[in-house]
């Protein structure tokens, strides 16, 4: 355990690899998937492919932590011996989790909780709590850590390429993307996320892999602008493996000098509002 006693939280949808959250001990607080007949627990009872084998019988909702989980974690927590619990989540344009966790975290007796909001989604929030994580193990204090890891969300973008948008709009997370892309000319949208954390069109390209490439080509001009401390860069799919692996390389080939690659599947929350396909870059400035 660390000198101050510090735990890192985060939610579901940072789609922090599992690998890194056993590796930094993280607590996680998921969201919920909602079926008519059951509800099931992001990432824990419920993969992304089998969400995508049941989507032609029923696409589910699905819901922020339940008061209870994230007490639950802020208890589990407590009894683990920490005293101060930095909570890192996905934006607040695009779910009540953030509030929910701070709101709840002001009430909670025991620990000082602070929570982050990355005004981001998927592994462009999870980016900014490894940092945080890997700050906490170099030794930052409370103060130093908080401010660090605020600074880090306007240090970090990502980039969603999209099939449709017709499950983005489905679950009314369509944000500042016109609701007419050009589906029917092939056009493909590249979402990403705002300064307020909402989603935005960035460009709009013809054909799937026109717009995977222009993704890389967004990545490029920011690490182009890097700062002398590096980068990090990273890639997350929704029920797209072969995609996933031929864009990793391509990956690899473009960006000699970054200082780690992320990857893994995006949650199940996420893969239910971007539908089948769904495949995001990002990039973290050092």
């Amino acid at each position: 355990m660390n000198k101050e006693k510090i735990a890192i939280l985060v939610d579901s949808c940072t789609d922090v690899p599992q690998e890194d959250i056993k590796k930094h001990g993280m607590y996680v607080a998921p969201l919920s998937i909602i079926y008519k007949n059951r509800t099931y627990t992001d990432g824990v009872d419920i993969t992304a492919k089998e969400i995508y084998d049941n989507f032609d019988i029923e696409i589910p909702r699905t819901s922020l932590p339940t008061g209870e989980v994230i007490m639950s974690a802020f208890e589990k927590i407590k009894a683990d011996g920490y005293e101060k619990v930095l909570a890192i989540t996905m934006s607040s344009g695009l779910s009540g989790t953030y509030n929910a966790i701070r709101l709840l975290g002001e009430e909670f007796e025991g620990l000082e909780i602070f929570a982050v909001d990355t005004k981001n989604v998927g592994l462009g929030s999870g980016m900014t709590a490894i940092l945080a994580a890997e700050n906490l193990e170099r030794g930052l204090s409370w103060t130093d850590l908080k401010n660090a890891t605020i600074n880090s969300v306007g240090k970090t973008k990502i980039f969603l390429c999209v099939s449709s948008l017709k499950y983005l709009r489905k679950g009314g997370r369509i944000g500042l993307i016109p609701s007419v892309v050009g589906e029917s000319l092939n056009v493909k949208p590249i979402i990403s996320c705002n300064d307020e954390g909402t989603l935005y069109n960035e460009a709009k390209v013809v054909g799937r892999k026109q717009s995977l490439r222009k993704a890389i080509d967004l990545i490029e001009k920011i690490v182009a602008s890097s700062s002398p401390h590096g980068y990090n860069i990273a890639m997350a799919h929704g029920n797209a493996p072969e995609e996933a692996a031929e864009l990793k390389m391509q990956m690899l080939e473009r960006f000699k000098n970054y200082k780690t690659f992320y990857e893994g599947q995006v949650s199940p929350v996420i893969f239910v509002h971007a539908g089948p396909g769904i495949i995001g870059v990002g990039v973290q400035i050092l």
